[in-house]
Order: structure tokens, then C-alpha cells, then sequence
């Protein structure tokens, strides 16, 4: 059985990987603000050096696979938003590396299909160059929907811009690409009345006829894991009801 790490294993989409892992007879160590074997902030540098060396107290021997799930979505302080799904996704992952060449493991990345919409390049740029300051100021005041839309397409890029590398040392590194996924995130928007008739407007879209359930989210991030895609490596996988290719037929 295999031993692998995640953050965000606490709810929703985390929490369904988490839970087929278990279910299979994997160890698995979550890192996660709440309910979880580490308890860390991935807001801060702080919390994010904690749930590195959190896991790897757990993990000595190292890891087969880490999934970077831990994210807020577009309803949270923009800066806040950067911090998390960036920097908690980022600098998590780098902090492992060592344990998961150790194993030859292999790392999947929870982005999002909102990630080619990203309205502000100048706020990925600074995400990309590692600039936490100044990515939270640029997006400061700024739409939520631009935090977050910007920090998934931050971290799909980074995946893209490292995947090599890291091949190279034995660690493939993928993302997913998740559409509306009914996840107690999404279904608070759904329920606010700021937001529930555009959440209903935006689930009428969806090609395949229905919003997505966590498990949807997880099969595909379990065959990432496995050797069964061995030879994947620095792919960006849609998994959204068709949405992408609806709203990007010509892009892939």
C-alpha cells in the first residue's frame, strides 16, 4: 500500500480523495486548517513550512504521491485567495520533493477550468516570479473571480513550467481542472442570495447535463497517482461537464 500526503483533506473534493485512498488501503497524511493530522495555515509562509514538516515527520521513509487540493474560492479576500491557492499549493509541494523522489511519487495539482479565463496576466506574472507581496497587492480591492481565476491559472502554469524537471528526478507532476463540483464551497454560493442565480444560470451550461460530485474529482486524481499513468506527465486535465470545450472549442 501506498503512503501520500495532501492538503485540503478535510472537505468536499479533498475529503473524497482522501477517503478512496483510505478506502483502498493507502496511508494518507492531511495537512489542513481544520480536521486534519496537521493542522497548518497555508495562508502563511509559517503554516506552510508547518504542513511540510508536519507530513514529513509522518513520512520518513517518503511518498508515493501528493495532491495539492487545499483552495478558497472566489468569495474570500482576494488576497487571501493568492496566498492559498498559489503559495499553500506551491510552496507545499516544493517542501516534499525530496520525500517523493525518494519513492518516485507523484504529485497532482487541484487547479481549476476557470484557470484560461484569468483576466489580469500581470497578477499570474507575479505569482510565477514567487512575489507573494506584491501578487497580494495587485489583486487587493480587485474581483474575487480575478484572485482566483489568477491563482488557479498561476498553478497550472507552474505545473507545466516543472513538470520536467521534476520527471527527471523520478516525480511526474499533473493537474485537474475541475468545473462546478457540488462541494459545501460551491453550494454556499449557491445558497447566498448574492450569488444563487448566477451559480443556477452557470450550472444550466454545463454540457453533460449536471454540476459534478467530488467523486468525479477524485477517480481521475487516483489514476493520476497510479501506474497506470506512468507515461503522463505535465498534462492539465478538464474535468467539467464539457464546459471547456463549450467555452473553447478551437484551445487545448
Amino acid at each position: 500500500m501506498g503512503i501520500y500526503a495532501m492538503t485540503g483533506g478535510a472537505t468536499g473534493i479533498g475529503a473524497e480523495i482522501k477517503n478512496q485512498l483510505r478506502a483502498r488501503g493507502d496511508t494518507v497524511i492531511v495537512a489542513d486548517i481544520k480536521d486534519a493530522d496537521v493542522i497548518a495555515d497555508l495562508s502563511t509562509r509559517e503554516g506552510r513550512q508547518a504542513a511540510v514538516a508536519g507530513i514529513l515527520e509522518r513520512a520518513p521513509e517518503g511518498l508515493d504521491g501528493f495532491v495539492a487540493c487545499a483552495g478558497v474560492g472566489p468569495f474570500v479576500d482576494p488576497p487571501v485567495v493568492a496566498r492559498i491557492n498559489y503559495f499553500g499549493a506551491v510552496e507545499v509541494t516544493e517542501g516534499l520533493r525530496a520525500a517523493l523522489e525518494r519513492r518516485r511519487g507523484a504529485v497532482v495539482v487541484i487547479s481549476s477550468n476557470s484557470a484560461p479565463m484569468s483576466p489580469d496576466p500581470e497578477y499570474v506574472d507575479l505569482l510565477l516570479a514567487g512575489d507573494e507581496a506584491g501578487a497580494c497587492a495587485r489583486v487587493t480591492g480587485q474581483n474575487g473571480q480575478v484572485a482566483y481565476s489568477g491563482s488557479k491559472a498561476a498553478v497550472a502554469r507552474w505545473v507545466r513550467r516543472n513538470a520536467p524537471a521534476w520527471a527527471a528526478s523520478g516525480v511526474r507532476i499533473n493537474a485537474v481542472a475541475p468545473g462546478l463540483i457540488k462541494t459545501p464551497l460551491s453550494m454556499g454560493a449557491t445558497s447566498d442570495p448574492r450569488f444563487a442565480d448566477a451559480m443556477k444560470n452557470f450550472e444550466a451550461t454545463i454540457p453533460i447535463g449536471r454540476a459534478g460530485q467530488p467523486a468525479d474529482i477524485a477517480a481521475p486524481v487516483l489514476f493520476l497517482l497510479g501506474p497506470a499513468a506512468s507515461f503522463v506527465c505535465g498534462s492539465m486535465i478538464f474535468i467539467d461537464g464539457g464546459h471547456d470545450a463549450s467555452f473553447r472549442p478551437d484551445q487545448f
